[in-house]
């Protein structure tokens, strides 16, 4: 199937819509690490873009590969710049590193050892604390009404946005 191809390429493809004719549904494999979402056939363009757009989104990608969006925070991957609400944020490089590793990342938890091995990189030989101390940064430049963007996990260490996670 061309969804494995697609898949299984050095850097897979994402996001996968499949177009089908109604009677080839029932042939599909319904399985997520395939594709993302599905067509029916004839494609209507307008649909097919806001299915895209809801699936960049998702990702936090945007329509543009070069931005990263996630509501009003957008990150500009080219040009290092970053923006919350149509404001330009003053970051510094590491603070700009340690927004852009999170926020590519959403809902997903990391130590303060993985964000200093991961954004600091191996050489780094201060202390976890740094992590704090630009997370503090970072949310004082978004401000405080989305601060909220970068959580605090208690005695874990931080995830960017929400998590999708429902008991």
């Amino acid at each position: 199937m061309v969804c494995r191809q697609l898949r299984k390429r050095e850097v897979p493809l994402a996001p996968v819509i499949v177009v089908v004719r109604s009677n080839q549904l029932t042939e599909l494999e319904l399985r997520e690490d395939l594709f993302d979402d599905i067509c029916l056939e004839p494609v209507n363009s307008d649909e097919l873009t806001t299915r895209l757009a809801h699936l960049f989104w998702r990702t936090g990608r945007g329509l543009r590969p070069e931005l990263v969006e996630h509501g009003p925070l957008v990150l500009n991957l080219e040009t290092y710049q970053a923006a919350v609400s149509g404001r330009v944020l003053d970051l510094t490089y590491m603070e700009y590193e340690l927004l852009r590793f999170l926020s590519a990342r959403p809902g997903k938890v990391f130590t303060r050892e993985t964000l200093l091995s991961r954004v600091w990189g191996y050489e780094y030989y201060g202390g976890a604390r740094t992590v704090d101390v630009h997370v503090r940064r970072v949310r004082a430049k978004l401000g405080e009404e989305h601060a909220h963007l970068i959580q605090t996990v208690r005695s874990v260490g931080y995830r960017f946005g929400q998590t999708t996670w429902k008991p």
